[in-house]
């Protein structure tokens, strides 16, 4: 126990690094990318600190050469899950009672580990298991994560720090105290980075995890446990679990230990999840808190006095970089008529010079989507887009499996607004842009705002003031990170805390005291100093 008010080290963005050519950080990357293509891995659950082999296995594939495996894993089941749950029970009461420090000082080291020895091994991982460039790598995986670690323990401290008023002769404050029981944290494939804050932020607030990976990002979830191990992470306070999505899910939502959901995957099955606990409720040991973010539907609407070339190439980053495949992705546009021709030969010229392949070629822009059930789900939206007469295709269209799941980025004209490429989320290279008449501005704004059920990124152009303030009011609530003359991705730690509302989950700001909030439990306390000794009032002294 420390005798002193301990501060956090005020934290600041990760830099960005280029990776250029002729720079030292390529040439370090891509040997850790050359000795990871000549691996292959047996990859194990991590349960109270044990490698457990089920000897149930799944390979871990390249997206974009999906012949190529990396690593084999073992998948848990039913018995896993519940030598988990155990082994976190065992873990809780040490670690939920360590001093806030010590378990700060945890993720503030794991954040210096990525941030330098583990860096390469990090970012190679993602960008052949996930099929990312190394610059999307780079923001995700290194960047991003190492702000979640040096970030939160920064709000933490803020939050143990907000203590209530006292009155004369009485000392009031406040403990935050973790749940009890465990948190079971639903990881998607598309950000390293979240997979590493999902189960971190709520056990840094003193709570015990259990962490399932996506099954397409097991590669980057295994070395993010190794640097959390090597960080000093106690065992059982986050047990790694890969594996099918019920043979997880079903029995860890059966117990009645079960003390939250931090969740970032599909809407349906956030939904189905919250269901199942709604009729779970009488058997848990208290009500679960339930955190999510479910993709959404990404705008951007374009007013008349937009700059052409700044949104053409706004579209372009927000709907292609990574394949489209963000939660944040732009996936509609609305366009008025009299930058319409202009913007169609920018976008035409810009998308000319996008090249496509694998990772390791750093002069590729994109590269595959996740699977072939990505693929086949965005090829069925594209042939819609090329058989119905609701839309016009206009750039792209062409996809390729054979080596790798490539689809070209492809752009729709949606002649009909209310279409299904225009509210459904694809989740890949499709960007369908509804062109409008500058005199339905406002009919055009509600048609934004009521097509489709999410509400999750947005983004506005317009050079004209008075329009951006209409633009932005009317639609307030169709976004939870709005950008003005910006494309609609790239939420940083600390300056844009991310999520939103309506289908798109629980808005809870993933990268703020907001989400770290919600793994809490506060205990009012009160000490008095001259307890009253008799139990009557001034006022029963007369009649």
């Amino acid at each position: 126990m420390l005798d002193g008010i301990v501060r956090v080290p005020v934290p600041a963005n990760e830099p960005i690094r280029s990776y250029a050519p002729g720079s030292p950080e390529k040439a370090s990357l891509k040997k850790r990318l050359e000795q990871m293509l000549d691996e292959q891995l047996e990859i194990p659950l991590f349960i109270g600190g044990r490698e457990v082999r089920s000897g149930n296995i799944k390979h871990v594939i390249c997206p974009h050469d999906h012949g190529h495996v990396l690593a084999t894993y073992h998948q848990a089941g039913q018995a896993e899950v519940n030598q988990a749950a155990d082994a976190a029970a065992q873990a809780w009461k040490e670690w939920s009672e360590m001093t806030w420090e010590a378990r700060a000082s945890i993720f503030l080291k794991a954040a210096e580990l990525l941030a330098g020895p583990w860096r390469d091994t990090v970012n190679a991982a993602t960008m052949l298991n996930q099929s990312k460039t190394c610059f999307q790598a780079e923001i995700d995986s290194a960047c991003e994560l190492i702000d979640f670690w040096r970030f939160n323990p920064f709000y933490m401290s803020q939050i143990y720090s907000d203590q209530p008023d006292s009155s004369a002769g009485i000392w009031d404050y406040a403990e935050y105290r973790a749940l009890e029981g465990f948190v079971f944290a639903v990881t998607p494939f598309n950000f390293t980075s979240i997979a590493g804050n999902l189960p971190t932020s709520p056990a840094m607030m003193g709570n015990v995890c259990l962490w399932k990976p996506a099954s397409t990002a097991v590669l980057s979830g295994y070395y993010l446990m190794q640097v959390l191990r090597a960080a000093g992470l106690p065992d059982g306070v986050i047990n790694f679990l890969p594996g099918a999505g019920r043979s997880v899910g079903d029995p860890v939502l059966a117990r009645p230990d079960l003390a939250g959901i931090h969740f970032t995957g599909s809407t349906p099955v956030f939904q189905a999840m919250w269901k199942t606990i709604g009729d779970n409720i009488a058997s848990y040991r208290g009500y679960p808190r339930i955190v999510g973010e479910t993709g959404g539907k990404d705008f951007v609407f374009a007013h008349a006095s937009a700059e052409v070339s700044a949104l053409a190439t706004a579209l372009v980053r927000g709907a292609f970089e990574y394949q489209g495949q963000k939660c944040s992705a732009a996936s509609r546009a609305y366009i008025p008529k009299s930058i319409w021709p202009r913007l169609r030969d920018s976008l035409g010229g810009l998308l000319s010079e996008v090249r496509m392949g694998t990772p390791t070629d750093f002069r590729n822009f994109m590269c595959a989507v996740i699977d072939e059930s990505s693929f086949n789900n965005i090829s069925d939206y594209i042939l819609e887009a090329q058989s119905s007469s609701d839309y016009n295709l206009l750039m792209g269209g062409q996809a390729d499996k054979s080596t790798g799941y490539f689809i070209q980025p492809t752009v729709v004209e949606a002649v009909n607004p209310r279409a299904r490429l225009m509210k459904e989320e694809i989740f890949g290279p499709v960007l369908t842009i509804h062109v409008y008449e500058e005199s339905r501005l406002e009919e055009t704004l509600q048609l934004c705002d009521t097509t489709s059920p999410y509400a999750l990124t947005g983004a506005i152009f317009a050079n004209d003031r008075s329009a951006l303030v209409r633009m932005a009011k009317a639609l307030r609530h169709t976004a939870g990170n709005f950008y003005i003359n910006d494309k609609p991705t790239g939420a940083v730690v600390s300056q844009q805390p991310f999520g939103g509302s309506r289908a798109s989950g629980t808005n809870d700001k993933a990268g703020s005291k907001m989400n770290l909030l919600r793994w809490a439990s506060m205990r009012s306390i009160k000490e008095t100093f001259v307890p009253p000794t008799h139990h009557s009032y001034p006022h029963m002294g007369e009649k």
